[in-house]
């Protein structure tokens, strides 16, 4: 009150809570909006506005925009920072209407978290943060401005709530574009920047859904002429029996048990992975234009870090005084050069344990994975020769374990993901940084690089380490010394890796849809079902805002990690599940509108911030997409059997390694699978029963017994080793030069937001500064007889005093 705010109590419907109601006179939020720097209207905008090739497409664009009866288009002007003394020339039609809600709200929570309430010798108390932790208040929130479902009768007042629920957050308008200006006036500028990043993502994913269907497409047309029907041949494959994968008990088994999933694994055409890594530079490019039109409409193109305030709790432990290198002025921090050093090295310290720790589970998921494998042998392997298949198509005994222990694994991920986002949150308050952005990006950094281990590491390892240092039958590689290194699945590690990405993602979907919808759902059905008193017209608009659901301190970042989690899935393995695009295309075209849904129906209102972008998850989404080149290269040359492929088709089909003399797969499959002795087998690891087979195959290019280098890699083994290394360089400098080339094309801010940009701080320039020049002139101007004096002071001092 001191401060100038007007404070209003009130009594509950059942007299069991007082509401405090703030209200903020012209003159506080003049004063505020001067500190907080909020840009107001100057003058309409006389700029004229330049032609957009996209234009073209407006018929079509025109029956997907929200209804622009009910929600009309922002008027568009040149603002510039609010200043108290120059009221005059910003351009103030009602001074009820000229700060928005979400303005007034932002001032209004920046003094409450500021306000002192107690003072005890050295110490100071303030803040309604810390009133909330010790239970002097239970909640403190913006108020909705009327009921979601309840339009006003009020035509110069529409009811904003009741029109983002209809035109944005209702099922039936999941086909219309957001209204980005309406959410960003009602919720403030980061909850905006969140949606308008989230729509373009998803547009992206369109692109990149067609690339991939267009792929699964091809590969399924052209299946008949690929070499899997080979395998799938009982003259060919049918009559091949392979080594066992495991010592003892495993069992010999024929190679066409492998057919279905030989057929899976040839639906990707994986030279496509180069033009869908290209689609998502263009994402990433476009995306920085339309945020930089965004920050310009917005006013947040000058959102400097040294406009963003200290949080409240790093002012309250600032006890020590160091001068500031910028201003030399000094001012008060929390704690020395030492004890910072101190801070992060504890902080990085945790992050590391943790991280080793995951890696300990995905080890002892391993170990699980060789255990059970024998167990899964045994029982899905039968006894006689005649029937060596597996009992069903789809499930070989590397599958069924590839399935428990994928499940196991996303258990794993989940458990450890809850313990940890408490311990990140604790380093981080530990840390104390000085903003919130400052709070939010060391947040941001320690999830990510723990999510990315924990969601990722099982699928690197299926990708990059399963399968490639196996030894041959009689010379297994071992681990620990104990446990022979698991081999892939009999149609190969992609279908393996396709498999652990499939549960992973659609198992994190269902699990945070959960969390998102049901959770704040039914507590709200609970909470008026337990408080329910009378009918909802008679009760007041800030106790139905109470029993609502309040929005989590961390605000979007779990929207946000969520959403980078997922590009990370669709980017770096899609060479591996080219539907991947498509999966994430229908989960985020729900996730708009379940968010949208939960925020405006389920939450109370969110105290509205200013946001300039989307913060640390740019970088992060750029490293990804750098690192999605090398992997996927990688998975196309070492995981996938593309490259084998084609040097055979090339170079081993023909004269002088072939006896063809056209190039042809037919033989690949002989040419691909290494003869063994059954007779070089080791007490070990010899099956039990042999059925009295001299020779078995199995999956590598070795010499074959009786050779003077038997068992030792062969010409086409290093044929192999050395296209896969070119291929990786190759594709990987092509790529790289492609993203290198995009990135310098187009620019990061269009040309007309620049001419937007010099012109509004030309006005500003012209109206509010210059005033000051106007005047200073004046109060210097002198009198008449002064300036006679002066006059002829002037030209008998001419000589002496022009200089110029």
């Amino acid at each position: 009150m001191k401060m100038g705010m007007e404070l209003e109590a009130t009594k509950s419907v059942d007299e069991k809570l007082l509401f405090v109601k703030v209200h903020m006179p012209w003159d506080v939020l003049c004063t505020y909006a001067e500190v907080l720097h909020i840009k107001v209207p100057l003058q309409p905008n006389d700029l004229t506005s330049h032609y957009s090739p996209w234009r073209i497409f407006s018929c079509i664009t025109k029956h997907f925009q929200p209804n622009e009866e009910l929600i009309g288009k922002e008027s568009d002007f040149f603002t510039a920072p609010f200043e108290k003394e120059r009221q005059g020339y910003f351009h103030i039609k009602d001074k009820d209407l000229f700060f928005t809600p979400s303005m007034r709200s932002k001032m209004a929570f920046y003094i409450l978290t500021r306000a002192p309430y107690e003072i005890r010798g050295n110490v100071k108390k303030f803040g309604i943060t810390k009133l909330l932790n010790s239970g002097v208040y239970k909640a403190a929130y913006p108020l909705h401005d009327c009921r979601f479902n309840v339009k006003s009768k009020e035509p110069d007042c529409p009811n904003e709530r009741y029109l983002l629920y209809n035109e944005w957050a209702h099922p039936k308008s999941f086909y219309k574009m957001q209204p980005l200006d309406l959410i960003r006036k009602y919720y403030g500028e980061k909850i905006g920047i969140y949606f308008a990043w989230l729509g373009f993502y998803t547009t992206m994913l369109a692109l990149a859904a067609v690339v991939g269907l267009a792929c699964f497409i091809y590969g399924y047309k052209t299946q008949e002429t690929s070499t899997w029907r080979y395998v799938c041949d009982p003259e060919i494959g049918g009559q091949i029996v392979m080594c066992p994968q495991c010592d003892h008990f495993c069992q010999y088994w024929r190679l066409n048990s492998t057919c279905e999933a030989s057929k899976d694994t040839q639906y990707c055409v994986y030279m496509i992975v180069s033009l869908f890594l290209i689609v998502v530079t263009l994402f990433l490019e476009f995306w920085k234009r339309y945020q930089a039109e965004l920050e310009y409409e917005w006013d947040t193109v000058e959102f400097l870090e040294q406009e963003e305030l200290p949080r409240p709790e790093y002012e309250a432990k600032c006890i020590y005084e160091r001068k500031n290198p910028i201003t030399g002025v000094k001012e008060k921090i929390p704690y020395t050069t030492c004890g910072r050093c101190v801070r992060v090295s504890i902080g990085i310290g945790t992050v590391l344990f943790w991280i080793m720790l995951i890696l300990a589970s995905v080890v002892a998921i391993t170990v699980y994975r060789l255990a059970v494998f024998f167990a899964f042998s045994t029982s899905l392997r039968t006894q006689g020769l005649k029937e060596l298949e597996p009992i069903k198509e789809y499930v070989t005994p590397q599958m069924a374990t590839s399935v428990t222990a994928s499940l196991i694994n996303f258990i794993a991920i989940m458990i450890l993901n809850t313990v940890y986002e408490r311990v990140a949150i604790w380093i981080t308050d530990f840390e104390l940084p000085r903003t919130k952005t400052d709070y939010e990006n060391s947040l941001t950094l320690k999830m990510f690089l723990f999510q990315f281990v924990n969601y990722y590491s099982s699928c690197f390892y299926i990708a990059f380490a399963k399968g490639k240092a196996v030894g041959y039958p009689g010379k297994p590689v071992y681990l620990v010394g104990a446990y022979r290194n698991e081999e892939c699945d009999p149609g190969g590690c992609m279908i393996e890796l396709t498999t652990q990405l499939s549960i992973i993602m659609s198992g994190k979907a269902i699990w945070n849809n959960i969390q998102e919808v049901l959770l704040p759902w039914v507590k709200n059905l609970i909470s008026r079902h337990c408080t329910r008193v009378t009918s909802e017209n008679t009760i007041p608009r800030w106790e139905q805002d109470y029993r609502l659901q309040p929005v989590s301190k961390l605000g979007l970042f779990y929207e946000y990690l969520e959403m980078v989690i997922q590009f990370g899935f669709v980017t770096l393995f899609v060479a591996s599940f080219p539907l991947a695009p498509v999966l994430a295309l229908v989960n985020n075209l729900f996730e708009i509108r379940v968010d949208a849904w939960k925020m405006v129906t389920q939450f109370r209102r969110i105290v509205p911030e200013k946001a300039q972008d989307i913060g640390a998850w740019q970088p992060i989404l750029q490293g990804v997409a750098i690192l999605a080149v090398a992997t996927n290269a990688m998975i196309t040359a070492f995981t996938s059997d593309m490259i084998p492929r084609l040097v055979y088709y090339w170079s081993f089909s023909v004269y002088p390694y072939g006896s063809n003399t056209d190039h042809t797969m037919k033989g690949y499959i002989n040419s691909s699978l290494s003869v063994f002795s059954t007779s070089d087998f080791s007490n070990a690891s010899s099956p039990i029963d042999s059925f009295n087979i001299s020779t078995c195959r199995y999956r590598d290019f070795r010499y074959p017994p009786g050779h003077p280098r038997q068992y030792e890699h062969n010409v086409y083994y290093w044929h192999v080793i050395a296209a896969k290394l070119a291929f990786i360089i190759v594709v990987e400098h092509i790529v790289y030069f492609t993203k290198f080339i995009l990135s310098y094309m187009i620019p990061d801010v269009p040309y007309a937001v620049k001419e937007q940009i010099k012109r509004e701080k030309y006005l500003t320039q012209v109206i509010l500064h210059e005033t000051n020049l106007k005047l200073v002139t004046k109060r210097l101007k002198p009198s008449d007889d002064d300036t006679a004096d002066h006059t002829e002071m002037t030209e008998s001092n001419e000589e002496t005093d022009l200089d110029f």
